[in-house]
């Protein structure tokens, strides 16, 4: 399913994590326009609320967005244990930048909960492959970090391998919104159709 994927430990106290998709037959604005509507789906069920902070539009045309989520990490038992929370509930502040001139999607994220615990810094990037304009890449980079607990680098191990997990439900949670918005799409044509046909047969008929 990944194109090109790896992963490799830094210095004892951190993970990075380095994943590298590509969307066949799917263009750079149609998989941005599904990564911003990406939830709720049903492969990723751990993101049940999506809150906008902010959103505006710079003078460079590019849209910059702040969002709150609340996701469940869906840790182990035994990583709990040692981290030490009986409840793994957290959010996560996420700030993006789409820049339709240069056709770049840029995501970054970092949990606000457990910050004395755990960090997680994730920057996504979206951009046109660069030999087919009809398909979308992404690189994913994951940077993981747990603080003062015993067996950190296993704990940082498992919560990279629970990332590749969860870039696996996302590929295929994005082609599920790109589905969806397609259908929508086909939906609304259809009605714009009818409505102009029934006019136009109300109009033939008087005559």
């Amino acid at each position: 399913m990944f194109a090109n994927g790896c992963f490799h430990l830094e210095p004892p106290d951190r993970s990075l994590t380095n994943l590298t998709v590509v969307f066949n037959s799917h263009p750079w604005e149609t998989v941005t326009n599904a990564a911003m509507q990406k939830y709720p789906n049903p492969m990723n069920p751990g993101v049940f609320g999506v809150d906008v902070l902010d959103r505006s539009v710079d003078t460079q045309g590019r849209l910059h967005s702040t969002r709150l989520l609340s996701t469940e990490w869906g840790l182990p038992a035994m990583a709990k244990s040692i981290i030490g929370v009986t409840r793994t509930c957290t959010y996560v502040q996420e700030h993006s930048v789409v820049d339709p001139k240069e056709k770049t999607f840029e995501l970054k994220s970092t949990n606000i909960s457990f910050t004395n615990l755990v960090s997680v810094d994730e920057k996504l990037t979206y951009k046109p492959h660069p030999q087919d304009p009809e398909k979308t890449v992404l690189t994913q980079e994951a940077l993981i970090s747990v603080k003062g607990v015993s067996l950190s680098s296993y704990l940082e191990s498992l919560m990279a391998k629970t990332i590749s997990v969860n870039a696996s439900k996302g590929r295929e949670a994005m082609e599920w919104v790109i589905r969806r918005l397609n259908t929508e799409i086909e939906e609304l044509a259809a009605t714009a159709r009818s409505s102009i046909r029934v006019p136009m047969a109300a109009a033939v008929a008087d005559k």
